[in-house]
């Protein structure tokens, strides 16, 4: 792909949520960075972007740029999937983990409009996953358990003042809450195999909030999906975990110590292409981010090199 390539957009849509961002700041901030035509669709309580980034690939544009929250995004690349339209995203809201995982910038619609202008286009890989009769995209993780969010919505105060012991103090209170299940999980062509656990992540990446990374060995370009199955049961085992997540699969891993995700008696990472799970007792369920009830079982899979960002 040659400089003009990556320069040339013919055709841009916006898919912007109006609960997200000011339309009039938006259109200005748009017309201030591109040239050319652009599209508009908005979002709805109905419809968080899929229909409307379907209609943008029907209109012929060869970007799409989607603004808003992790679930814009996530609605905008279930429909860009496997087509040549392009995705920008300009992260709004509080979550915004694919932006993070791809350094997009934050609070800053300008910078993220000219990452969209100048930016290499990058292959990555999409994550979808069927659950009572529905299927759908995720960009960063789906599962069970303590909430990625939940383990990063600490006290500011404390965050400021305490740093790593501000995460350590949520995932005790999250951790104290949860509660042990019988697991089938059954990765690739493998046997299936009988876990127990409370707190079960999938995902394409890995970090979330505050810099802390989940799932450290997950890649958005490698065709693989990462899990973490999480079975801290007393306070030993709680410590354990702790550990594991903020030093060996955290600190230690950022300053060089550590090459590979960090397994423990009661932390167990692996990757797979395909992931069928079957839940003893259902359990809550959320795909980046956005709650859709209990579940029983889920099925995941990834799709290699599905989707083109900018």
């Amino acid at each position: 792909m040659t400089q003009a390539d990556v320069m040339a957009i013919s055709k841009l849509g916006v898919i912007w949520n109006p609960s997200k961002v000011d339309e009039a700041l938006l259109r200005s901030a748009v017309a201030d960075v591109f040239d050319g035509e652009v599209s508009w669709w908005e979002t709805s309580a109905d419809d968080p972007g899929l229909g409307m980034a379907a209609e943008a690939v029907a209109a012929g544009c060869d970007v799409v740029i989607a603004v808003g929250g992790d679930g814009t995004v996530r609605a905008v690349a279930e429909a860009l999937a496997g087509t040549d339209a392009q995705l920008g995203i300009v992260p709004q809201g509080t979550g915004n983990l694919l932006a993070r995982n791809l350094e997009i910038p934050l609070d800053d619609i300008p910078a993220a409009l000219a990452r969209v202008r100048d930016g290499d286009p990058r292959r990555i890989d999409i994550g979808w996953v069927e659950f009572g009769g529905e299927k759908r995209a995720f960009t960063v993780m789906v599962g069970f358990g303590i909430d990625a969010q939940m383990l990063v919505e600490t006290d500011d105060d404390l965050k400021d003042r305490a740093g790593w012991l501000a995460y350590v103090e949520a995932m005790g209170r999250a951790l104290a809450g949860a509660e042990m299940t019988d697991i089938t999980l059954t990765l690739d062509d493998d046997e299936a195999q009988e876990v127990r656990g409370h707190t079960m992540l999938i995902g394409n990446c890995g970090m979330v909030q505050g810099g802390i990374r989940l799932l450290p060995d997950a890649v958005l370009d490698d065709g693989l999906l990462d899990l973490l199955l999480v079975s801290s049961d007393g306070a030993l085992q709680w410590l354990d975990t702790v550990r594991s997540v903020v030093w060996d699969n955290g600190i230690r891993r950022v300053f060089g110590g550590q090459a590979e995700a960090v397994s423990t008696e009661s932390t167990r990472h692996v990757a797979a292409k395909t992931i069928a799970v079957e839940l003893a007792s259902p359990q809550p369920f959320e795909v980046d981010g956005e709650e859709l009830g209990e579940v029983s079982a889920f099925t995941v899979s990834v799709q290699a090199g599905a989707l083109t960002v900018r």
